[in-house]
C-alpha cells in the first residue's frame, strides 16, 4: 500500500502537461495553481470534495491586495513546518501575498501550474519561483 506522501506525487504527476486555465480544474483540459491543489488533495482523499471551488478571485489579485486569501485557504486544511518532505506544499510570493502553491517532489524541485507553462516540474531555486518562498505547509 501507497503512502499518503506517495499517492500525492503520483496524482500530482498524473496532471503533467495539463494546460493553465484560470479558476478551471479539469485534469487534462486546464487547470490554475490553486485548483491544482484542490484537484490534486481532493483526489486523493484530502482537502476538501473533488470539484470543489474557492470564491471568485481575479487573475491578478495579488498584485492589488494585502489579504492572504490563498493562505487563508491553505490554513484551513495544513499546518505550517519549517523543512518540507515530499507532499508538501510550498507557497511562493508573487505580488504582495503568497499567491502561488506548488507541491514539493523533493525540494527545491515541485510540481505546480504556471501561467503560460501548465502543470510542470520546476526548481524552485530557479527562473520564476526563485527568491519567492513564502513557507511550508502540510495537510493535516
Amino acid at each position: 500500500m501507497k503512502g499518503k506522501a506517495e499517492e500525492i506525487l503520483a496524482e500530482a504527476e498524473s496532471w503533467i502537461l495539463t494546460p493553465f486555465h484560470h479558476r478551471a480544474c479539469i485534469k487534462g483540459v486546464g487547470v490554475d495553481c490553486a485548483h491544482f491543489l484542490i484537484g490534486v488533495f481532493s483526489n486523493v482523499g484530502m482537502g476538501g470534495p473533488p470539484g470543489q471551488q474557492v470564491e471568485e478571485y481575479p487573475p491578478d489579485w495579488h498584485f492589488h491586495r494585502s489579504e492572504e486569501r490563498f493562505l487563508a485557504y491553505i490554513k484551513k486544511y495544513c499546518r505550517e513546518v519549517k523543512s518540507p518532505k515530499p507532499g508538501d506544499i510550498a507557497m511562493f510570493r508573487f505580488g504582495r501575498c503568497a499567491s502561488h502553491g506548488a507541491i514539493v517532489v523533493e525540494w527545491p524541485r515541485v510540481i505546480h501550474a504556471y501561467k503560460g507553462q501548465g502543470v510542470v516540474y520546476s526548481d524552485a531555486d530557479q527562473a520564476e519561483l526563485q527568491g519567492r518562498l513564502h513557507s511550508f505547509w502540510r495537510a493535516k
